[in-house]
């Protein structure tokens, strides 16, 4: 042991690396007996109590400024005791956190076999010691600092309290009995030269504060009871051929109350009341929310986070957002959450820089820096950096029940040049753009993910060509189940947004999503990306008078719904909104009162009940039997035409109309004779249409048309898509 008053001092400064070499029960002097000695900087009196008899074996003695030891003459290595410390004339019963060592060393001993471990030893954990006392076990990653403290109300956040131990593998660890959930902690970082660190919250917190303390909170996870089992044991399916239709949704807008005049975010309590009965009635079959990652900017909408393994405390705590899970599955509606394992914030209490050093960061701003978000990058070649990432996404599906995750911004994982100029990136060891590290990491991520939890699937915003994003990796693809189509969202945008008299120019744009159709498993999104930053609103993105532009969205969600590959909208999409999305404030939920905005979310909910329940529209979304162009050439009318077909080779035929022009005796060919009926039409006075009739009854013809041997004459309504279907 150092001589006392070296050693008073660093415990003073918070500044003690090993505190179980100094602390709890030590060698006695010359190896005999033990050594009992305890740092209580605010204690007057310490008295030493046998556990088991409650016997006082002494007051212990104070060798400098708190720091108070006794000798015992005893053989055996320990004997369990408490504390009695007086403080202020007042006496307190302390389990002395020093006596804890072995269980505190737990924490660590099996980090290296799994990824889950990550969540299931490190933070915060729960734990009941062998003489029934319940206590925190805590354990920090900081390879690179000279100490770290453990802060918190326990202990009225003064730093030299409770020192933690420092092992070989570079966590603190420290077993803290009588700390419970509900209870508030940081830590208190000194870096490799002893200068003190900004307070950090916990990387692997299970649940934090706002602003402005950003203090993580001791959670326990095994008190919330999950109601979803029927739901959860489903039979797997092939989830290529079910229907996915996505709501995505900004928990903190979707709908707000009124408090003082102000607009207040729902919890999540107030969403499973609300949203999940609006999910259920517009047919939608899954709900993907922005990041509930904790983050400190509401700015940021989730995706700037610092608490990659709790969801955020702004709409109630962990077991209220299991709940809401909870009812979504009793609703038959799965839950899908987007996860950023691309970037962090350089918030003081997060990741950056955590022990001084670039633990979670790649060092060299070249690789660690993202200009576009002004954002810290993962360093993704380090093993506890990917280990902490794979266990981030093993968290949400395990103890949350997580349907799926939309893993964001995974260009800019891929490449080192991106948005990025010549200089300012450098080259991987071949001399390419490719991260080879962020690759290897996603693969990872999806493999352990398919693995560990079948039911579960990944989906990839990837904005480029990258081959194979969603193939299996043992095929040499990233391992994902989806990506988003952002090349069909684009061009179909661009398109859209076209007076109706220049689209035959661009026709190539509404067509051109089918040529690497099935190079991909694609979902079609229209995504909130689309109507934030001066973009407008999806129906203000359409040309023409008010009428126009409704039919316009109209037809074009039609289309999208007929064409292949899963569908994704964000809200305020179903209902017309006009204004642009804003964080701030709830969707203009009053517009219904109007039949402009009613009729589009009567069109939205019918398109998802149709969906859903025509097999052609869906089932055979990624294979090459279930899509067939009858006309995709006809620019001059911009009108395109096509087939959608089920395994047991029913058939749907699509027409889209993108002018305001009706076209009657519009011929198509059909793949089998007889009558045919309008399943669906988006002119539809329900949907605030025109109502122009496509002509029925509607009979085919023997005249071959399309290579088909059967046609048919239709009346295309203006500016609409047409659902047929053989009676």
């Amino acid at each position: 042991m150092q001589q006392p008053n070296a050693l008073v001092n660093r415990l003073n400064q918070a500044n003690v690396t090993f505190p179980f070499e100094h602390l709890g029960m030590q060698p006695g002097d010359n190896n005999k007996g033990i050594m009992l000695r305890v740092w209580q900087p605010k204690a007057s009196k310490v008295v030493v109590l046998d556990v088991k008899t409650g016997k006082n074996l002494g007051e212990l003695v104070e060798v400098k400024n708190g720091l108070f030891e006794k000798q015992f003459p005893r053989r055996k290595n320990y004997f369990n005791y408490k504390l009695v410390a007086t403080v202020d004339n007042v006496e307190k019963e302390i389990n002395d956190p020093y006596f804890y060592k072995d269980e505190a060393y737990h924490a660590v001993h099996y980090l290296a076999t799994a990824a889950e471990n990550i969540y299931q030893q490190l933070g915060a954990q729960l734990i009941t010691l062998e003489n029934g006392v319940s206590a925190t076990r805590f354990a920090v990653f900081a390879p690179n600092a000279m100490s770290c403290s453990l802060i918190g109300d326990f202990n009225e956040w003064d730093g030299r309290i409770l020192p933690m131990q420092k092992t070989d593998c570079g966590h603190f660890v420290l077993v803290v009995p009588g700390v419970v959930a509900g209870d508030k902690y940081k830590f208190e970082l000194k870096d490799a030269h002893g200068h003190s660190l900004p307070h950090k919250a916990d990387p692997v917190g299970f649940s934090h504060d706002q602003y402005p303390s950003f203090a993580s909170v001791v959670y326990d996870h095994n008190q919330y009871q999950w109601q979803d089992s029927s739901w959860m044991s489903k039979p797997k399916q092939n989830v290529y051929r079910q229907p996915m239709s996505i709501y995505e949704v900004h928990l903190g807008s979707w709908r707000t109350k009124i408090i003082d005049g102000e607009q207040v975010s729902l919890s999540y309590q107030e969403m499973a009341q609300e949203l999940i009965p609006y999910l259920k009635d517009m047919g939608y079959t899954h709900l993907e929310v922005l990041p509930v990652t904790e983050f400190p900017f509401n700015g940021s909408w989730g995706y700037q986070p610092t608490g990659l393994f709790a969801p955020t405390s702004r709409f109630g705590d962990p077991d209220d957002f299991k709940a809401f899970v909870d009812e979504c599955h009793k609703n038959d509606i799965g839950v899908i959450v987007d996860w950023v394992p691309a970037h962090f914030p350089e918030d003081a209490h997060g990741l950056a820089r955590f022990d001084g050093s670039n633990v979670y960061e790649y060092e060299d701003p070249r690789r660690g820096w993202h200009p576009d978000w002004n954002s810290c990058i993962y360093d993704y070649g380090k093993d506890t950096v990917r280990q902490f990432l794979v266990a981030s996404a093993l968290y949400w599906v395990d103890k949350f029940h997580i349907d799926g995750l939309r893993v964001d911004a995974v260009a800019s994982m891929l490449y080192w040049d991106y948005s990025r100029n010549e200089g300012e990136w450098i080259p991987n060891v071949d001399g390419g753009n490719h991260n080879y590290e962020a690759i290897s990491l996603l693969r990872w991520m999806n493999d352990d993910v398919h693995a560990k939890f079948p039911h579960a699937m990944t989906i990839a915003e990837e904005s480029t060509s990258f081959a194979g994003v969603s193939k299996p990796s043992e095929h040499g693809g990233l391992g994902f189940d989806f990506k988003w189509n952002m090349g069909w969202m684009h061009d179909s945008l661009n398109y859209i947004s076209k007076d109706p008299s220049y689209r035959r120019y661009h026709h190539n744009d509404i067509t051109f999503a089918m040529v690497y159709n099935y190079d991909e498993h694609f979902v079609l999104p229209i995504s909130h990306d689309e109507v934030v930053h001066g973009k407008g609103s999806l129906v203000g993105k359409m040309p023409g008078d008010e009428w126009q532009q409704s039919a316009n969205l109209r037809c074009y969600a039609s289309f999208m719904y007929a064409h292949p590959g899963k569908k994704l909208n964000f809200m305020g999409n179903e209902i017309g909104q006009c204004e642009e999305w804003n964080h701030n404030q709830s969707l203009s939920w009053h517009v219904l009162e109007f039949d402009k905005h009613s009729g589009m979310q009567n069109l939205y909910r019918d398109l998802n009940k149709l969906y859903r329940s025509e097999t052609a529209l869906h089932e055979l979304d990624h294979e090459h039997g279930g899509f067939q162009w009858l006309d995709h050439s006809d620019a001059e009318h911009s009108v395109v035409s096509f087939m959608r077909t089920d395994s047991k080779g029913e058939n749907i035929i699509v027409i889209s109309n993108f002018t305001p022009i009706p076209r009657n005796n519009y011929r198509v060919g059909v793949a089998q004779a007889g009558e045919y009926k309008v399943i669906f039409n988006s002119d539809s006075e329900y949907y605030w249409g025109s109502n122009y009739s496509a002509g029925e009854p509607l009979n085919s013809e023997p005249q071959l048309w399309h290579d088909k041997a059967n046609s048919l004459l239709v009346n295309l309504p203006p500016l609409s898509t047409i659902f047929l279907k053989l009676k």
